[in-house]
């Protein structure tokens, strides 16, 4: 009886024992420090939501800015080039105007020579008659036609005769002039107007060289426009990805302090229900050793020889009872099946490359590395299938990031909670990826687009 008692005090106290040291990890105190970490956690991925949001607003306001000012330039670049062709049909009109009138010049400079050319052949005439004149004393010859005549009638017919060539010949004489006069004043109309015509022309060089000057600037200001409108869109798809990373952090955190609170709340009930045992052990330990004193008052000399014979058999059970430790695998488990690494954390053909490489080939699993709670599951045009877990582990979170996974082989979706070694996909070459491998990323903290939290997962996480 002594022996039955003494074992059950051993079995209370080994109980009491576990229950101090399975308490110490779930006091309120403790509890409430973990949930206080998931709750500071949750508000740093609010704060940097607001942040991103407010870069979001930034980069709209700046994309308004930018659109406004492309339509301003566009409408410039409009009016330019109606300025530019309404410029070049001038420029067109001018040059056929000035080949016109210089053909016009040329035309006129030749009558000029031909009028020119009879006014020197009728001058030599002229000067003929008048060396006649002055050899003969001016009428000899027109003496000699008229003392030819026959008659009175010839001779007044041969006086008519001699006044009318004199006549013409003084006639003809200031028709050619009057002529070359014309001619000569057209001439110089023409001229001046080939000059005025040459100047206009110049004149509308220049203004459609500066047109195109003025055109040439405001294309390549059109052209630093689309570009700084493609890296706001950019910018924005990134801060969109970001954004929308963020959320799913928030619905896991949520998830995970939800889980925290179920956690703590299943091991308050068992801490409960142990010390519920305990108090009946002990209970029941008290009813036995009451019974037994009572039992023991009748035999005094047997009762101390039991009581000793009892002793040393519990002493001997203790010793032989001690809990063992079991050993722990680690926090992190391999994320891959099977590969080996293929490339490290670093820079690498100019940017950053925020993880590891594990290369394999065929059908290798994909395990997350921890227990967590699955931020996203999608398909990005970088990353490929990827699937992105968010672990709490001894007061710290941390992210992991499993990219280029095989298409059709994600197995996990946004808000799932997963266990450390639970199968989340196939290693694959989707995204920005040459052959199949998984990029791993190890973030300390949450991931975010500059992957400023990332760390080198070599000798954390076995790989």
């Amino acid at each position: 009886m002594k022996k039955k008692v003494a074992k059950l005090t051993l079995v209370s106290a080994l109980s009491i024992s576990s229950i101090v040291a399975y308490t110490a990890t779930t006091s309120p105190a403790y509890a409430q420090t973990s949930l206080n970490e998931l709750n500071e956690e949750k508000s740093n991925i609010e704060n940097k939501q607001n942040d991103v949001k407010s870069k979001l607003n930034d980069s709209s306001n700046k994309l308004s800015d930018i659109h406004s000012e492309q339509e301003s330039v566009e409408t410039e670049i409009q009016r330019l080039n109606t300025s530019i062709s309404s410029t070049q049909v001038k420029i067109t009109e001018k040059k056929e105007q000035i080949s016109t009138t210089k053909e016009e010049v040329e035309k006129l400079e030749k009558q000029i020579k031909e009028v020119t050319a009879r006014i020197e052949k009728r001058n030599e005439l002229l000067k003929e008659r008048a060396r006649s004149y002055q050899q003969t004393g001016g009428m000899v010859n027109y003496l000699d036609v008229l003392m030819g005549s026959q008659s009175f009638s010839d001779f007044i017919d041969r006086v008519g005769a001699v006044a009318t060539i004199v006549e013409a010949d003084q006639s003809i004489i200031k028709e050619q002039e009057a002529d070359k006069k014309l001619l000569e004043q057209s001439q110089a109309e023409l001229k001046s107007k080939l000059n005025s015509l040459e100047t206009m022309l110049a004149d509308l060089e220049t203004l459609k060289s500066k047109l195109d000057s003025e055109k040439k600037e405001k294309d390549t200001l059109m052209a630093q426009l689309n570009e700084e409108e493609n890296h706001v869109h950019a910018e924005m798809l990134s801060l969109e990805e970001e954004e929308q990373l963020l959320k799913d952090q928030q619905v896991a955190m949520e998830k995970a302090i939800q889980l925290e609170k179920e956690r703590q709340a299943e091991l308050a009930r068992k801490a409960a229900e142990a010390e519920k045992q305990r108090k009946e052990a002990e209970a029941k330990a008290a009813a036995e050793r009451a019974a037994a004193q009572k039992a023991s008052s009748s035999k005094s000399s047997s009762s101390n020889t039991a009581t000793s014979t009892s002793s040393s058999s519990g002493n001997s059970s203790q010793s032989e009872s001690k809990p063992s430790t079991s050993v722990s695998s680690g926090n992190f488990t391999r994320p891959a099946g099977a590969g080996y690494l293929s490339s490290g954390l670093g820079h690498r053909w100019g940017t950053f490359h925020a993880g590891v490489d594990i290369a394999a080939t065929g059908t290798v699993p994909i395990y997350a590395a921890a227990d967590g709670v699955v931020i996203r599951s999608y398909n990005s045009s970088s990353y490929g299938q990827v699937v992105f877990i968010s672990h709490y582990i001894d007061g710290q979170q941390y992210t992991t990031v499993y990219a280029h996974m095989r298409d059709g082989s994600r197995l996990v979706n946004s808000g799932d909670a997963v266990s450390k070694g639970q199968r989340i996909g196939t290693m694959g070459n989707t995204g920005d990826s040459t052959g199949q491998h998984l990029h791993f990323e190890l973030h300390k903290g949450p991931w975010n687009q500059a992957k400023s939290n990332a760390i080198n997962p070599v000798g954390i996480v076995p790989l």
